[in-house]
Parts: C-alpha cells; structure tokens; sequence
C-alpha cells in the first residue's frame, strides 16, 4: 500500500510518501480500507515528537473508511461496514488496523468522508462543552481560533447548549465563518481579554484555548471567579510553567489540560459521545467545514497550512 511514513521526528519534511507494507489484523483488530484521514494538530505533535511515538509511524490520529477483513476474535463489526475512529495512529495510508473496540458504525447519511471531517474535533468539542464545562443555558463561554476546524465545532456545540459566544479570529474572513457557526461576538487576539472584559464585565464562565502559550496570560484574564479554563491544545506552542498562586489571585479560578483519551476510555463512552456528534451531524444540527481535500501524498503541504494557520475548516487527506 501506499502510505505516510516517518521515520525521524520533525518538520513537515519528514512525511514520506512511499510504500509500506499491508498491515495485517490480529486478534481483535479489523483491516479498514480508508476512504479520508483528518488532519488535526496531535499529527503535528506527533510527528515532531512533542508526543514520542514509536518510529517508523504512520501517523494520523482520525479516520474512516470500510471493513475489509476482521481479525480473531472479532464478533460486533464485520466485513462491510462503514467506520470511523480516533486516537489510533495509521490513517495516513491506503489501509489501516484498528482495534475493533475503537471502530465507530457509522449511522445511515452519515459517509466515511463527513466522519472523518467530524470525529476527532466533534468528540472533543462534545467533551469540552458536556463534561469538562458542561455548559449551561446563559453561560457565556470563549472559544480561540474560533473559526478553525475545532473553533467552529465549539460554537456551535455550546450554542445548542445555550451559551453566549465569544469567538477570536485572525482575519476578517475567519469573522465571517465564526459568525456564521453561531458565534455572537468575534474579535482579534489583541489585547482580547480587555475586550472580553468589556463585554462581559465579571468575565466569562469558561475558556476553551486550544492555541496555548500565545493566549493563556489573557485566557486567565478572561475568566470569571471559580471558572474555568480549559488549555486543550498548544498551537503556539505549550504553556510554560507558572505559580499556581495566579489561579487563587484571579479568582479560584480553575485550570485543566484535557485530552480525549480519558473522556472516551470506555467503548460505552465513546459510542454514546459518537452517537451525539454523528446524529447531530445527520439531522442538520452540526456543520461540518471542508477546507480542503488533498491527495495523500501532500500530507506535508497539509501540515504546512494547518501550522501557519492558513485553514478555516477541516483539512482532510484522500488515499
């Protein structure tokens, strides 16, 4: 098969597309043929090694495609059914192996494309907005980047909520895109948390950051006392370490680094968040943006966009 290998850790040019062997399913796997990958940022981290893999990796954490043969053991997925998954490296390839208990069925109008477009950054925004801060009619709630793949899937998850939202965007397009998921206020990064003061003077019941080291000073200033801010992802980098006693002086505020492993540990979990996101998805209650669809083999030029903040929507790869 054709597939993306790394095999040092790295910048973009690492991403090899090249031949690679047909992986084979052992007890408990299935053998998908991937039909889309999506591009998101644990890619990145992945391949530069901010979180050490195993090398040779063929990364790519999101995918979806058909079950092309099940392994020993398998009895609830079978050849034939349409899939989805996250949190399992090796979407970036013609044919990927998944353990059957992290395999997502796919509902009728839902196609293995629009999964992988909505999973990874749907369950997480489904986390972020039901259970790190379950959010509330009249909360008010910041979402950065708010008009990348996840920024949009945040607004609009924490409207169906019932939150007012502020968005910060870098351009007046990615306004236009915020407003357009639902967003009620948008706004730039600079100097953002006067801003978000002034609309909401007590400040807002939760941040969702997932740019890292460029916002947090002003995420912290942004919250209300006893809220929460929830530092979800690093694109600019981590956030460095910090006196704790900045927690207590802004108000008991409270600070988490979630990641989406723990929040989908069980089958249950996953399936029942899963289902939330895709049904939405299905009924016309959650968009899906599509930046772009690239061939597999400018996967580096993916990773290009994605960092350099060039995307407004999901970036997705096409074996």
């Amino acid at each position: 098969m054709r597939a993306i290998v790394v095999s040092a850790f790295g910048g973009s040019s690492v991403l090899d597309y090249t031949e690679a062997p047909d992986p084979v399913p052992g007890p408990g796997e299935v053998l998908v043929d991937v039909a889309a990958a999506g591009v998101n940022y644990i890619d990145v981290y992945h391949r530069e090694g901010r979180y050490p893999m195993p090398l040779p990796l063929v990364p790519g954490s999101e995918g979806a495609g058909t079950v092309a043969q099940v392994g020993p053991g398998v009895a609830d997925v079978v050849v034939g059914d349409a899939v989805g998954w996250v949190s399992v490296p090796g979407a970036y390839a013609e044919k990927a192996v998944i353990p059957a208990a992290k395999a997502i069925p796919l509902p009728p109008g839902v196609s293995p494309e629009q999964a992988a477009t909505v999973l990874l950054q749907g369950l997480t925004a489904h986390y972020l907005t039901t259970s790190t801060h379950p959010v509330r009619p009249g909360d008010t709630v910041l979402v950065h980047a708010a008009a990348g793949g996840m920024g949009l899937l945040l607004t609009q998850m924490a409207k169906l909520h019932g939150a007012r939202v502020i968005g910060t965007v870098s351009t007046p397009e990615k306004e236009k895109m915020a407003r357009e998921a639902g967003a009620d206020e948008v706004i730039g990064y600079d100097d953002f948390a006067t801003r978000v003061r002034g609309l909401v003077p007590e400040g807002v019941d939760a941040v969702y950051d997932g740019v890292g080291a460029a916002t947090f000073d002003g995420s912290l200033a942004s919250v209300r006392a006893r809220g929460l801010l929830a530092v979800y992802g690093a694109a600019s980098g981590p956030v460095p370490p910090f006196d704790l006693q900045r927690l207590n002086q802004a108000g008991s505020v409270f600070l988490t680094r979630p990641s989406l492993g723990p929040y989908t540990a069980a089958r249950e979990e996953l399936l029942g968040r899963a289902s939330d996101v895709l049904g939405w998805l299905a009924s016309g209650q959650l968009h899906v943006h599509v930046f772009a669809r690239l061939p597999l083999a400018e996967a580096a030029r993916a990773h290009d966009d994605l960092e350099g903040r060039k995307t407004m929507g999901k970036l997705l790869l096409i074996p």
